[in-house]
């Protein structure tokens, strides 16, 4: 079952596979209740326990939540989000619902407010399902958490399912819940919804609200969320910003016609798997075939070494005083230095190296501003040649190198059959991340191992409405939806 499911239909259908937008749907014209809808999702969560997408769920308390929106319902209401169990990635401060920041010391914590994000999904009608599990301090890209549990891919569980928005990923693939809040600093949206074949969506940095939710860098920081389709995505980020975007229906290959898109195959096949590669060029084709016009550009000899040296210098700059602040202002039980010593032995000997001031990989603070001041201009520079010059709508690039890789491998993984850091799972998500660009990551299809993979497109700052709608019409290429498991 898909999208397309009809109303009629609801009652008997696996209520699971819905996405967003039609079960908002559903629930407004009372085709099915969200108390229904709600514990057919919690007991789909039960039964996929051993995925690890959830630290918390109060499921007494969640079900109490959709009782009352299917009462206000009832009484009339239309609020967008109804009745929608959505999950939370554990880094957002969430009201009366322990918030861990996947961390041991905050397993009991509760804060007193709510993130903005969660303020707005909460006041257009959606109840918190569960807390996601995540990647300690949303510090990495492979899913593992030492006291939560490594998060397991839905489509094999052998195969991580990427970080740091692991468990979100992982509960929207699994069909846990339709829809679920992440965060993106370098690529924690959209690198697990590659790996796991969801949409994950990172907007224009500073277009969602983030405050109330643990920083790494804020420069870098989004808020984001993952979804079934990019139809689900649009209805998200009228809530998050108050915008009515007017996006026209997927019409077939036609709604591709006079597109301009760019690729830079000389940036971004460079280190991928081959199989990757030949699926990327096989996509390009056919939006090509579809009516889309494709231009091919360069970034640079030296645009991948200017963009990592950059963003990941930044990154590690900024950490240890955003998280610091937060918690000051967040009144959380602990401090910076606390969280550093029950880190997991790997990611403290990370910290250390480039978090603390006096760790030997620590960025100074002259090569920091040279990030700030003078690399990100020239990578926005070169990045609106694509946008400007070449008149592109947005940029093209497999999401991630390769598919999901096996669990096992956390420290180093294999691409196009050379062993190289975890870290380049970013490879290809960093660009958007360093000068802030919203990037959007769709499913377009499985590996021979059955594995998902992605594509992603990244647009010009600010044009978050106009990429939302292309990449609904690129997904009507390709089929709606998430890829079923």
């Amino acid at each position: 079952m898909d999208d397309t499911t009809t109303a009629s239909s609801l009652q008997t259908a696996d209520v699971s596979s819905l996405g967003l937008a039609i079960a908002a749907t559903a629930v407004c014209s009372g085709d099915i209740t969200s108390e229904a809808y709600t514990a057919a999702l919690l007991q789909r969560a039960r039964a996929l326990a051993e995925l690890n997408a959830f630290i918390t769920i109060d499921e007494a308390e969640v079900l109490a939540a959709a009782r009352a929106a299917d009462k206000l319902r009832a009484a009339g209401s239309t609020a967008p989000l109804l009745g929608m169990p959505l999950g939370v990635k554990d880094s957002y401060l969430t009201k009366g619902l322990p918030t861990s920041l996947g961390i041991e010391s905050l397993a009991h914590f509760v804060p007193r407010e709510d993130a903005d994000a969660v303020r707005a999904i909460k006041e257009a009608g959606a109840l918190i399902f569960g807390k996601n599990n995540l990647v300690e301090m949303s510090y990495g890209l492979t899913g593992h958490n030492a006291r939560y549990g490594q998060v397991k891919n839905p489509h094999a569980r052998d195969h991580m399912s990427g970080g740091s928005s692991s468990g979100s990923a992982a509960a929207v693939a699994a069909g846990l819940v339709p829809a679920s809040l992440g965060g993106d600093t370098v690529g924690s949206i959209r690198v697990p919804a590659s790996f796991c074949g969801v949409v994950g969506f990172k907007p224009t940095t500073g277009r969602w609200p983030r405050d109330g939710v643990a920083p790494i860098s804020h420069t870098l920081d989004t808020t984001g969320a993952f979804a079934r389709s990019v139809e689900d995505c649009i209805l998200l980020d009228q809530v998050m910003t108050g915008e009515q975007a007017v996006v026209q229906p997927t019409n077939g290959g036609n709604g591709l016609k006079g597109a301009r898109l760019a690729f830079a195959p000389r940036q971004f096949l460079d280190l991928v798997d081959p199989e990757i590669e030949t699926r990327f060029r096989e996509v390009v084709r056919r939006l090509q075939d579809a009516g889309a016009e494709i231009v091919e550009v360069d970034l640079g000899d030296d645009f991948n070494a200017l963009v990592q040296t950059a963003t990941w210098g930044i990154f590690a700059h900024e950490t240890m005083g955003a998280i610091s602040e937060f918690l000051r202002r967040q009144d959380i039980p602990t401090t910076f230095e606390a969280i550093y010593e029950g880190l997991k032995p790997q990611l403290r000997q990370a910290w250390g190296h480039i978090v603390l001031p006096g760790g030997a990989g620590a960025t100074s603070a002259e090569a920091y501003h040279t990030a700030l001041d003078v690399s990100r201009p020239e990578i926005q520079r070169r990045l609106n040649r694509a946008f400007v010059s070449h008149g592109a709508l947005v940029i093209l690039q497999p999401t991630t190198p390769c598919t999901a890789p096996l669990i096992e491998e956390q420290t180093t993984v294999h691409i196009a059959r050379q062993e190289v850091s975890y870290l380049a799972l970013a490879n290809h998500t960093v660009s958007a991340s360093s000068v802030g660009l919203p990037g959007i990551s769709l499913p377009v299809g499985l590996s021979r191992a059955g594995l998902p993979i992605g594509l992603e497109l990244d647009a010009s700052l600010g044009s978050d409405r106009t990429l939302l709608a292309l990449a609904r019409k690129i997904e009507g290429v390709f089929g709606t939806g998430p890829i079923a498991i």
